[in-house]
Formats: structure tokens, sequence, C-alpha cells
């Protein structure tokens, strides 16, 4: 097996390998993979972070051996905290942006070296502690409230399918990274999403940043959006935004009318 990580700001995963593919995810900047196959100049990847599989270029992936894999894998990895934030690399002398999300796997300080090159980042970072350091109530509070104020960072972002960025994101891809930046993992589509966590009978007992879910017709999970509190929810529908929530689904306000069927509530913390 061969490995890699994604040295550019975003890349855009498909479902099949050619560009006329719709995109399904994207890899942000320090994202590591693992490559299952070679065809036609692209690379069927597995994100290391959800495991979540697809299709780059081959020209768009940085090769590093196993050794630099696992060392990457198993270090310490902050997230880039600013919606948008310079990274330079010291070694070429070359500096570009980076998304919110981005990891920065082994950063010491501010830098970072991946594959023999070292980074510069003087942005924003996440806590690398996550939710198994919580000890009380009145902690677990202060964290839930912390990742709704992360979730608030997305407003506005346009809807993309397969987005992670704030400059596009789909539904699931907005949970997904709202709950990295606190360094816990989600799994990347709605569905597998609601198969994670405990359920919530009620949302009358709903907490901030539990999770709901929605809906079709067929009974099919087809959005997913994170609680602020029992009567609001953030979620990415034409763009990333904030609706009413009641036990029959999300209501618009503009619209005046439900668009969304609530189907089930999630516990993730």
């Amino acid at each position: 097996m061969e490995f890699g990580i994604n040295m550019q700001s975003i890349v855009p995963v498909r479902k099949e390998p050619s560009h006329l593919s719709e995109i399904t995810t994207q890899l942000l900047f320090g994202e590591l993979f693992r490559i299952y196959e070679t065809r036609d100049n692209w690379h069927l990847v597995c994100n290391a972070w959800d495991n979540y599989e697809g299709w780059i270029p081959e020209k768009q992936a940085v090769m590093i051996d196993e050794k630099e894999f696992l060392r990457l894998l198993n270090a310490d990895t902050p997230v880039v905290m600013d919606l948008v934030q310079l990274i330079t690399n010291e070694s070429q002398k070359t500096m570009f942006a980076i998304p919110l999300g981005s990891a920065l796997p082994g950063l010491e300080g501010q830098f970072v070296n991946i594959a023999g090159e070292n980074f510069r980042f003087e942005g924003q970072v996440s806590d690398t502690s996550g939710v198994e350091d919580i000890e009380s109530p009145e902690e677990k509070r202060e964290f839930c409230q912390n990742l709704v104020e992360d979730a608030m960072m997305y407003l506005h972002s346009p809807y993309l399918w397969g987005g992670r960025s704030p400059f596009g994101i789909d539904c699931s891809g907005l949970v997904q990274m709202v709950y990295r930046l606190r360094q816990i993992k989600i799994l990347r589509d709605a569905s597998q999403q609601a198969t994670q966590g405990e359920v919530v009978s009620l949302l009358d007992e709903a907490e901030p940043c539990d999770i709901v879910f929605f809906d079709d017709e067929e009974g099919a999970i087809n959005h997913v959006g994170i609680l602020a509190d029992r009567f609001r929810v953030i979620h990415a529908s034409g763009s990333v935004r904030i609706d009413a929530i009641d036990h029959q689904g999300i209501f618009d306000g503009k619209q005046e009318k439900y668009t969304h069927k609530l189907r089930l509530i999630k516990r993730i913390i």
C-alpha cells in the first residue's frame, strides 16, 4: 500500500476517476490518506481521518513513505481555527492560504515538518485535548457551548455538495468539521453519522451540540444539523444558516413552512 498527504489548500475528491465526475468530499491541507488503487493517472484514496474513499488526480498527491505516514498519523494534530490563514513553506520560500479545519500534524510552536519540508504557521489553532478530558457537567456545558460557537464561524458559507470548507460546505460536512475542530471524529455522510452516538428520545431532552437528522418521504436520512439549543438548528441548506426547530422539523421563517422532517436526535458528547 502507498501513502500520501494533501499539501494544497483544498483538493476535490471525486466519485469516479474523471474531472467530470461529481465531487463527493474534499481533502483539506495536512490530511493524510492511503492509496488503494491507481488508474489512468488517478489515485483511489482513503482519508485517514474518516475512512472516506474517492479519486484524486495523481499530480495532486504528495507521496510519503509508511514511516512518515505513521509518524504524522500518531502525532498531535491541531487544526486551523481561522476562517482562512496563510502558511509558509520555508523550504521552498512560498506562501499560500489554507482554510478553517486544515490539519497541522506534529505542529511544534509555529512549525510543521512534513516529508523533509518545513512549514511555518502563525495563525490560531485548536486545542488538541478532546472530549475525554471532560470531568464535570460544567466542563461539558462549556465544551458544548464552544462547539456551537465554532459552528457559527461557518454561517453564510455557501452550500456545496461534497464541500468541507467555509468556501463551500454540505450539511454533513458542516457537522463533521465542527466536531473536528474539537478533536472528535464524526463520519462523512449523514446516513453514516446517524449510526454514531446515543439516541435522545425527545427534542425537549436535547442539549446544545446534539446532532439532529431529517428524512425524506421514503424514510431515508437526507439532512443533518447541529442544535444551537432546543429551539434552533445550525445547518447547511443553500448556505449555512440558523433556523427554528420543533418536534416536526425545521421551520423556515421566511418561507413560513417546514423544510425538513425531524427523524432522529443523537448525542455524541
